[in-house]
């Protein structure tokens, strides 16, 4: 595996970023590469400061940095020696003139809506692929559900919609062992009259797709009950849904410990093993980053707050998005799907 990681890109980055890809040795093979992209001396000097040197970290040097509140497209055009720009070219068909090989998979905790431009800019979309969407594997009650798109796309057309529940149920399928999967459209009702006529667009084209176990529409209030294996939205109400959810489910646990050690202190020691298990499942550093499915290589979009550990269980997860051939899957669907769908799509 050789997997660029900009080393720029977050809220605390670069040192949180640089100890993640250091705690991520302990994860991969004396094999795997992993490509520190940034400022050299910036990168050189951290990692004399803890001491390390190991051959299977590699460094490309980028001399600008697309911050977090840059206009994303036209910071990717303004910055192309950007480490968000450098890392998609060294994931790209035009790595030759950065790294010896092409990465299999790239990184970032930066900018999303530059990763985003810059993965279509350089990396290219699949063939047939319309939009890419960010598709972020949540913990439900029964186990694991993909939420897509979760901030690429706030604006999506109905075709759009429908290709993130073929690519979204072949993620399901290939990376989380999801037999099935269980396909869902994020609406205000259950009812079929409800929605806007873009929702009920896509529900037309889901419907009629063969392969796709579409179950209805999903209210915000059954999201984790687990009635759904992939759940489907625009990139606006995606990433607003995500974040409401990681503040919510913060507060929750505060409030409990709180409640439980006030009542009795004892008993609060005696819970504590049992909240940590809990908020592990339900904390998205152990997730590390999501897949922006639909580019033409592996591109992982981790939290904008992310911590070393969130950068080592990206790591640790990139290879099994990379070995999945989630990828082939993708354009065979998508293929098949288009062949049956295509006279149904005046309302693209």
């Amino acid at each position: 595996m050789r997997l660029a990681i900009d080393v720029m890109g977050g809220d605390h980055a670069p040192d949180a970023i640089l100890k993640g890809c250091v705690e991520a040795l302990q994860v991969i093979s004396p094999d795997d590469r992993l490509v520190l992209v940034g400022k050299r001396r910036v990168i050189e000097e951290y990692l004399d400061d803890v001491g390390v040197r190991d051959p299977r970290l590699e460094t490309l040097h980028a001399d600008d940095v697309i911050e977090m509140g840059d206009e994303p497209a036209k910071a990717v055009r303004g910055k192309p020696e950007s480490s968000i720009v450098k890392m998609m070219l060294a994931g790209s068909a035009k790595y030759e003139s950065l790294v010896p090989q092409r990465c299999d998979a790239v990184l970032s905790a930066g900018n999303t809506g530059a990763c985003v431009s810059a993965s279509i800019m350089h990396m290219k979309r699949l063939p047939g692929v319309h939009r890419p969407g960010i598709a972020v594997t949540i913990p439900a009650l029964t186990g694991n559900l993909v939420l897509c798109d979760a901030g690429a796309n706030p604006e999506p057309k109905p075709t759009h919609l429908w290709q993130y529940a073929i690519m979204s149920s072949c993620l399901a399928e290939k990376c989380l062992g999801i037999a099935n999967p269980r396909v869902a459209l994020m609406n205000i009702g259950s009812e079929d009259s409800k929605g806007s006529a873009e929702i009920k667009a896509a529900r037309d084209l889901i419907r009629a797709t063969p392969g796709i176990n579409y179950i209805g529409y999903i209210e915000g209030r059954e999201f984790f009950e687990g009635v759904a294996d992939v759940v489907i939205t625009d990139g606006f109400v995606g990433n607003t849904l995500l974040k409401m959810a990681e503040g919510l489910a913060k507060s929750l646990f505060k409030a409990i410990a709180q409640e439980i050690f006030e009542t009795d202190p004892h008993l609060a020691m005696q819970f504590e093993p049992v909240v940590k298990r809990i908020y592990a499942k339900n904390d998205y550093h152990e997730h590390g980053g999501a897949p922006l499915l639909g580019v033409n290589g592996i591109c992982l979009i981790a939290h904008g707050s992310s911590e070393a550990r969130t950068i080592k269980a990206a790591v640790r997860n990139a290879k099994r998005y990379i070995e999945s051939g989630l990828n082939d899957e993708i354009v065979a669907r998508l293929d098949a799907a288009e062949r049956v769908v295509q006279p149904q799509r005046e309302y693209a």
